[in-house]
Formats: C-alpha cells, sequence, structure tokens
C-alpha cells in the first residue's frame, strides 16, 4: 500500500536548507510512528513529498496514525495495479475518478519512470480524451482546472493517486526547541499541549501536584493519551512534583485575596528550576485572558516577573467554547469533563489587579527554601515508561485470562475504541464504563461482584486498577485475553 505525502504549506515557503531539514525530520518521524504497527513500513522523502509504503494489512492503522503526524497537510492513497494498456488505464481512472470529474474542468497529469514506448503526455491525451467524451459533464482545462487526474507509471506497474486524507497541519516535531508544558488534566493545559506540539515543539509534561494519587493517575493519563497519539515520534520526559506543601504553606502565610496569583508564581518559579535543569528554553500554560482571577493582564505580568523563561500561551485569546472544541477534537474532552478540580487554594474575594509591592510584602512570609526542595524530590519519568511503571505499581492486581462465575468484565475503553473494536465473548457479562467515568460509577456498582478491567494495550486498565485498588476495593482484577 502506496501513499503520497504533502507537507503544510508554510514549509514550502523556507529557504532550501530549512525545508530539507524540516522534510528530513519529517520523514524520520513518520518513520518512527509508523514501525511502531508496521516494521516494514517504507518513507522515501522527495522535494515536495514523502512517499510512504505499508503493508496492505496495515493500512487502516497507518492512515489512523498519519493523520495526527505534525507536519502533514495531506495525504492520498495510491492504487497500485499492473500496466497493462492505455485502454485498461483509462477504464481504471473513470472508474476511481468518475464521481470527482463529474460537473467539473479537470485535466491529467501523468509522472512516468523507466523505458516505455510512448510519453507522459501521449497518456495524458489519450485519457483525458477519453473522460471528457465518457463524462458530458466534464471539460478539460489545462491551466488551474478544478479537478487533476494524478497517475504515474513505473516501469510496469500504475499508480493512481486515490483517496484524500486530511492531516494535522503544522511542523514536524523536533523542528522547533524543546518546551515544559504545565498540564493539570483540565480542559485548557491539554489543549496548549497540543497546539505546541502540533507546532514542531518537543512537548515534555509538568505537573503539579494538588490532589494526591487520584490526581497523578489522571494527569498520567492525559499525558499519555497525548504523546501516544500526536508525539510518539520522540522521547519526552513526565515530570510530578508534589506541590502540597507549597499549598499548605501558602494557606498559612498567604494574604487570601492574592493566594490565586501567588500559587500561580510559585508554580514558575518552580517550574523555571525544572526547565533550567533540563536544558528547556520556554514553558507553556493554558492560560487564556480573564477567565479566572489570575488571568488578567496585570495579574499575569505579575506572574512573568518572577521568572526569565519564556512563557508560552497558546490559549491567550481563545475563549472557553473554542477550547472545549478543540479539546473534543483532540480527544481530550472525555478526560477534561470528569478530572475533579484541584485548585489548591481559593481565595473569598481574589484581587483581579493585584499590587507588585502588596504581592512581594505577603511572600516575604513564604519559606522560599521550599521550592527548591520540592523541585529537588519530584519524580521524573520516561513517558514510554508511563505504562510499565503503571503495571509495576499494581503487580498485586490479579490478572486473569479465563472468566470464572461471579466475574463481570468492565471495558474501560471509549465508547468509539470499543465500537471499532469490540470485544465479544460469549456468556459473558461485559459492562461498557470509559475509564474516565469508572471512578465516579464503581462505587454504585454491586460489590458482591468481582469486575475484570479491560483495555486493548492494558495501560488505563492498570491505572484504573490502581486507584480503586487504593480506594480501597479489592474486588478488582484485570483482563486480560490470550
Amino acid at each position: 500500500m502506496k501513499f503520497i505525502v504533502k507537507m503544510h504549506p508554510e514549509i514550502s515557503i523556507k529557504s532550501r536548507s530549512v525545508r530539507l531539514r524540516f522534510t528530513k525530520i519529517l520523514e524520520s518521524n513518520i518513520k518512527n510512528v509508523l514501525r511502531r504497527v508496521d516494521e516494514k513500513a517504507w518513507v522515501q522523502k522527495q522535494w515536495d513529498c514523502l512517499e510512504v509504503r505499508v503493508s496492505d494489512d496495515k493500512r487502516d492503522i497507518a492512515i489512523e496514525r498519519m493523520q495526527c503526524v505534525p507536519g502533514i497537510a495531506f495525504f492520498s492513497e495510491v492504487k497500485q495495479s499492473e500496466f497493462v494498456s492505455f485502454d485498461d488505464v483509462c477504464d481504471k481512472v473513470l472508474a476511481l475518478y468518475r464521481e470527482d470529474v463529474e460537473g467539473k474542468t479537470f485535466c491529467v497529469r501523468v509522472k512516468r519512470r523507466g523505458n516505455h514506448e510512448f510519453s507522459s503526455k501521449d497518456l495524458e491525451r489519450y485519457v483525458g480524451g477519453y473522460l471528457n467524451q465518457t463524462i458530458e459533464s466534464a471539460s478539460v482545462k489545462l491551466t488551474r482546472p478544478q479537478m487533476t487526474v494524478n497517475l504515474e507509471v513505473t516501469n510496469d506497474q500504475l499508480f493512481l493517486i486515490g483517496e484524500r486524507f486530511q492531516g494535522l497541519g503544522g511542523f514536524p516535531i523536533a523542528t522547533q526547541d524543546d518546551v515544559l508544558s504545565l498540564i493539570s488534566g483540565g480542559y485548557d493545559s491539554g489543549v496548549a499541549s497540543y497546539l505546541t506540539m502540533r507546532r514542531g515543539y518537543k512537548t515534555h509534561f509538568l505537573f503539579f501536584n494538588l490532589g494526591g494519587a487520584a490526581h497523578e493517575i489522571g494527569v498520567k493519563q492525559v499525558s499519555y493519551y497525548l504523546w501516544e497519539k500526536y508525539g510518539v515520534s520522540h522521547r519526552v520526559k513526565f515530570i510530578s512534583v508534589d506541590f502540597q506543601p507549597v499549598v499548605a504553606e501558602i494557606l498559612e502565610n498567604i494574604d487570601s485575596g492574592l493566594m490565586g496569583v501567588v500559587l500561580k508564581r510559585m508554580m514558575m518559579r518552580a517550574a523555571s528550576l525544572v526547565a533550567a535543569r533540563m536544558g528547556h528554553n520556554a514553558l507553556v500554560t493554558g492560560e487564556a485572558l480573564g477567565q479566572v482571577s489570575s488571568q488578567t493582564l496585570i495579574n499575569l505580568g505579575l506572574i512573568d516577573k518572577v521568572t526569565e523563561q519564556l512563557i508560552v500561551r497558546p490559549l491567550i485569546t481563545t475563549d472557553k467554547q473554542e477550547i472545549i472544541d478543540i479539546a473534543r477534537e483532540i480527544g481530550t474532552e472525555d478526560f477534561a469533563k470528569t478530572m475533579p478540580e484541584y485548585c489548591g487554594v481559593i481565595s473569598q474575594k481574589p484581587n483581579i489587579a493585584a499590587r507588585e509591592e502588596k504581592v512581594e510584602a505577603t511572600e516575604s512570609h513564604f519559606h522560599m527554601p521550599l521550592i527548591e526542595q520540592v523541585v529537588n524530590d519530584a519524580s521524573v519519568y520516561d513517558i514510554r515508561d508511563l505504562a510499565k511503571e503503571a503495571e509495576e505499581e499494581v503487580k498485586e492486581v490479579a490478572s486473569v485470562s479465563a472468566l470464572t462465575a461471579n466475574q463481570v468484565i468492565i471495558d474501560v475503553r471509549s465508547a468509539e475504541e470499543e465500537e471499532n473494536e469490540p470485544l465479544e465473548l460469549q456468556g459473558a457479562t461485559i459492562l461498557h464504563i470509559p475509564f474516565f467515568k469508572l471512578a465516579n460509577k464503581f462505587a454504585d456498582l454491586d460489590q458482591s461482584q468481582h469486575y475484570l478491567l479491560y483495555c486493548k494495550k492494558g495501560v488505563m486498565s492498570r491505572l484504573q486498577a490502581l486507584y480503586l485498588h487504593e480506594q480501597g476495593y479489592q474486588n478488582v482484577s484485570l483482563f486480560q485475553p490470550v
């Protein structure tokens, strides 16, 4: 199976050297992504496109993966068959392109490789004339036609450019610098992280834990999802900082109306330390103007003053509904809408225009060495190992491959994933509760039953099993069919 991949238009206007570098990186990224699902995947860069070949039985998964690779504007499937004759080509072109050509102006473009008794122009004229005579509503137009029929003849093989698939656009990951994205698991930080990945930044995840183990499990799920879907071509880090001691210090020593601004300033101080140690050039947040009291222009200015790191805010002028819509498109909405709000501190009368001297005065009561202490105690993960780490943490949770009496399977996959690949087991009771709803719904289930959690890769089911065990539910195991 062959595909022709077109790069995002912004890449084409770069200088020759930059364009070549971007194309080479995109070639490597696509190869890294596809070889996770097809070890025979082949990618070759051209000046204005990339050629991709995958095994025929990997077509659907390859399409799904390439649609999530930053830097791809669109790609087209190429139908391959044996070249027999001009008339045979006409029959195949008509079958594939009739609906696209009807009622439009069109032209035929042929690329030819190898030794043949005809030229590319000969085949273009023959096929174009045939379509013009056969489809009454269509007409030939060689300059700026509405539809271009693209063919390629390589030795004795014919290639027809078929169905077109939309890509993400943007720049290939690693064409820009490394950044550190502050992620909380909610709508905003997930969308902001996605947007920097789409723009070509190698995006690492920094999590300030305000809600204990349950909060960390949820954010790991969001981060792993974003990386696996949009950034799997590169290794990144997930850093977890226990910020509960900082919150306790703020609650005890900071004026109520300034708590929100001070909390954000402390996060930026800590994030700057982490970024400096990792050699990253910028921080990314999901802040949007006016969304909460700490996100006014004046308060954002005060937050920025505690660090020399550049703070990138992709959502700064975006409204909440736009953010939710993007979250729905990229698949993080279901995570976000069930993520508890761990704000850490809540001011009764938050100051929307804090004065710098007052903020600095109240911060003088804060024990500043605590920031460096919590950073020193941070946990740093290779994000690829989150699945392994979850497996280690729940190794005490039994894993079964065959059902017995009084056992119920809970399929924790999303509705779309479950619909595409339904779990069908004769005689089994299967409940469909997506992982993002399980924590809230599990208590309502019949606790006399034993529940087996299932997902295709075992990542979400393991993390959910860990969380339920921590909540005291021992009637939970993992289902791993052979």
